[in-house]
């Protein structure tokens, strides 16, 4: 079958909480439902919508958590992947930006039907669990970015 190509530049988002661990959600591609991986929030910018502006809606879209696009520091790393999801063969170029969050409460209330369908599920996780993990998480080089914001110490 031939998947629809699709060119999206991204703001990907990593709310840490108190303890430096990082909102994930987890979920899969609808044509592959035995394989779930867990995956950072983030979206496409819309148009005219700068990257942070982009961050700060789809956090509040996906978790339920409202900050303005000024509070987000970053970028932490910039990155072209190629995957396939559902129809689609995606081109991204994705931003990562970081944001502290003390609020720990994720709601999916938010999201558009087709991310409610195939997100089960949210965990906080630290660098350390990610390295140790056999389960699927995307971006693969998250633990590193995530001692890199920590280092920078810029979210206070």
């Amino acid at each position: 079958m031939t998947k629809i190509p699709l060119r999206r530049f991204t703001a990907r988002v990593l709310p840490l909480d108190a303890e430096d661990r990082v909102l994930l959600l987890h979920g899969f591609d609808p044509q592959q439902p035995d394989e779930p991986f867990w995956f950072t929030i983030g979206g496409a910018a819309e148009a005219g919508e700068e990257l942070q502006q982009a961050a700060a809606r789809e956090l509040y879209e996906e978790a339920g958590i409202r900050r303005e696009a000024a509070e987000f520091a970053g970028p932490y790393g910039t990155s072209t992947i190629e995957f396939v999801w559902s129809d689609y063969a995606i081109t991204q170029d994705q931003t990562f930006f970081a944001i502290r969050t003390h609020d720990t409460a994720v709601s999916f209330d938010h999201m558009e039907q087709i991310e409610k369908e195939t997100t089960t599920g949210h965990r906080w996780w630290s660098a350390e669990e990610l390295e140790n993990t056999e389960e699927t998480f995307y971006p693969e080089d998250l633990p590193a970015i995530l001692r890199k914001i920590t280092a920078a110490g810029e979210l206070g």
